[in-house]
């Protein structure tokens, strides 16, 4: 499947991984006879109801989705994208993996692939009408986006980062509590849900507190990008 070349450049044998989608702008060079194709993710999850919302959600779902091409053929591929750090995720049969859709280099095309609302991802109660508004606020207050891409079954998936990347196991006594920006990915069973850690030092302007914390809990490992710096 994917093989770093470096810190910055993944490639892989189109053939013998069934395939590869992603990002446009992702692929620096390729040999052998590989062809390209646009390629759309499914999505929607969690957005039933609510009419117009529903509606302008899922707009805003495809303008936040990056576009992405699907590679087949027989050949290899190296891809990199803007000079970003790249760290190679191993799928297992069971797991699932959530990523930030700006964050996700390329996958194989044989994983299961969708875009949920971020409050259909874990830690969220409800969908509908309220989850899309909670998911826009956290959004607009994280810097993050509204939705998330998923993927699960055997396969590979590539993550992009700032800096490097943390692992961060999840499934101690203790949350894993990370800033939201700097949040790439969650792997397994792990749930997440944005905290407010505003005191009143914080609203006055002499605390040095992150005004918003993503707690991670359950089963899993978190992989988290050594920036606070958006993609």
């Amino acid at each position: 499947m994917f093989e770093k070349v470096n810190d910055k450049v993944v490639k892989v044998d189109v053939g013998g991984s069934g395939g590869v989608v992603a990002r446009n702008g992702a692929m620096l060079f390729y040999t052998g006879d590989v062809s390209f194709a646009p390629h759309q993710i499914p999505g929607g999850q969690g957005m039933g109801g609510g009419g117009g919302l529903m509606r302008m959600a899922g707009r805003v779902m495809a303008d936040e989705h990056e576009r992405t091409m699907l590679a087949q053929g027989t050949g290899e591929v190296h891809y990199g994208f803007a000079g970003l750090e790249v760290h190679v995720v191993q799928m297992q049969p069971g797991a699932t993996l959530r990523v930030e859709g700006s964050r996700l280099l390329a996958n194989t095309a044989g994983l299961q692939s969708s875009v949920v609302s971020v409050m259909s991802s874990g830690g969220g109660s409800s969908g509908g009408l309220m989850g899309a508004l909670r998911g826009a606020a956290s959004g607009a207050l994280t810097g993050q986006g509204l939705f998330t891409t998923q993927l699960s079954g055997h396969g590979a998936a590539v993550l992009l980062g700032h800096g490097g990347f943390l692992e961060l196991q999840v499934g101690g006594p203790n949350p894993i509590v990370v800033d939201p920006q700097a949040f790439v990915a969650a792997y397994g069973n792990v749930q997440t849900e944005l905290k407010t850690a505003v005191s009143w030092r914080d609203a006055v302007g002499r605390g040095s507190g992150e005004a918003m914390q993503l707690q991670c809990t359950g089963q899993g490992v978190v992989y988290a990008q050594a920036s606070e710096e958006k993609l």
